[in-house]
């Protein structure tokens, strides 16, 4: 298996444009099944989920070609209903998550649809519970085979329903907003989630000839079609990739452009590294991040100390927090971060603690990080990439230590970021894919 040794201590310098993103990419190639007609995608990150996915859909008989880098076009003229009921579908679905949200397109174009136990980061409890019962509410019935591991729908009485979601899951929501789509009748979501990605999704959908409303809220009403057409869509820049270069940036004291960042889809990223006392300066669509010897972590207005948590768009997104975390071991101050959503994701800290962190894990949610104001540089350690998000927090951290790290379990990192090695090479790192 392939790992990363890196030399760090290196100060980086020059310009990264970030890939496209990779939730946003999960979703608008699986609504490429909607129609029997092409669908562009332009700006697809070349990255191992999303090609997982694309292999997925080419197997089940939906024709792919790539004009050129980071462009898929899409047909889904000659689907075939039995590949999902094959060893071959539940073997390959089930290392992704985002096959969950074929559900919806085969629900609304074929009646019918399989899910698999979900693939994909092992960071806690994740559950289906969201899209089943939406599905339900639409007339859908399911069957759950413990064997096999697999759900499996009947949408022959698919129809509109008023849906109110327990939780505002983004692949919930997409889900749903999917199978409305060409549903009979009126759906309507509330307490949908509404992050750039879900948005980017039901403008793509309009653009193809769907009737959806309430865009950028939390409140969706999607009135049935009976077909859809073709379209062009680009995807945004990934915002985890933006929030990650600015906190490489200042952990290593470097001075590095991130171009064409999409910064009006940000939301709060932005003000919340700003808060963690990092400087940048906002050019257009274009972030420079200025070199920085030390930043000071900011407090609440009583003099509290900083909590940064979690929260539903246009909250902070969880896929940041382990970044925030690593770039708070070398701030001056103190920081609570508080991980909500999933349970399993902060034990990566171990590892920054091994290289020199003072961190204290208070549960499987929270941890304080008392700033080291880089007095005291971090170490070079062996270590293991327990998924995408930590994987690239526990790389940023590795550039800025002191001598050698190995990152092993790679493909995690290779999951979710396209070739993150050479990119950040070409700045003045000094990583080694082994």
């Amino acid at each position: 298996m392939d790992k990363f040794e890196i030399y760090g201590g290196k100060k980086l310098h020059g310009t990264i444009t970030p890939q496209g993103a990779k939730n946003e990419a999960l979703q608008v190639l699986c609504a490429a099944l909607l129609t029997d007609e092409e669908v562009t995608i332009n700006n697809v990150p070349d990255i191992l989920d999303v090609n997982t996915l694309i292999e997925l859909l080419e197997d089940m008989g939906v024709k792919i070609t790539r004009p050129h880098k980071n462009i898929i076009i899409l047909k889904a003229d000659n689907i075939d209903p039995d590949f999902f009921t094959t060893k071959a579908f539940q073997s390959k679905s089930g290392k992704l998550r985002g096959t969950v949200m074929l559900a919806g397109p085969l629900l609304a174009r074929f009646k019918k649809a399989y899910i698999p136990q979900p693939g994909g980061d092992k960071i806690g409890r994740r559950r289906l519970d969201t899209h089943i019962r939406g599905f339900e509410k639409m007339n859908v019935l399911f069957n759950y085979d413990a064997n096999l591991s697999l759900f499996s729908l009947d949408g022959s009485n698919l129809k509109g329903a008023d849906i109110v979601l327990e939780e505002p899951s983004v692949t919930g929501t997409a889900n749903i907003i999917m199978a409305a789509i060409l549903a009979e009748g009126t759906t309507t979501i509330y307490n949908a989630a509404c992050e750039p990605y879900v948005q980017q999704l039901c403008n793509m959908l309009n653009f193809m000839g769907a009737k959806i409303s309430g865009i950028s809220s939390n409140f969706l009403t999607i009135q049935g079609v009976s077909k859809l057409n073709g379209c062009t869509h680009r995807l945004l820049a990934d915002m985890i990739e933006v929030g990650s270069f600015i906190g490489l940036a200042a952990m290593t004291q470097s001075e590095i452009t991130i171009k064409n960042a999409d910064v009006k889809h940000l939301g709060i990223i932005p003000e919340t590294f700003s808060r963690i006392g990092i400087h940048f300066e906002i050019k257009g669509d274009d972030i420079f991040v200025p070199t920085q010897e030390h930043y000071e972590i900011s407090k609440f207005i009583d003099g509290s100390i900083l909590t940064v948590y979690d929260h539903p768009w246009p909250g902070f997104t969880p896929d940041l927090i382990s970044v925030i975390i690593v770039i708070a071991t070398q701030a001056r101050g103190t920081l609570l971060a508080h991980q909500k959503m999933f349970e399993s994701r902060l034990f990566f800290v171990d590892k920054l603690i091994e290289m020199g962190a003072q961190i204290v894990l208070c549960d499987p949610h929270r941890a304080v990080v008392i700033g080291l104001d880089k007095q005291v540089s971090l170490r070079g350690i062996n270590m293991v990439s327990p998924d995408i998000r930590a994987g690239v927090a526990l790389l940023i951290a590795a550039l800025s230590a002191n001598g050698k790290s190995t990152i092993q379990n790679i493909r995690q990192i290779d999951r979710g970021y396209e070739r993150i090695d050479e990119r950040l090479n070409a700045l003045g790192a000094d990583i080694r894919r082994i």
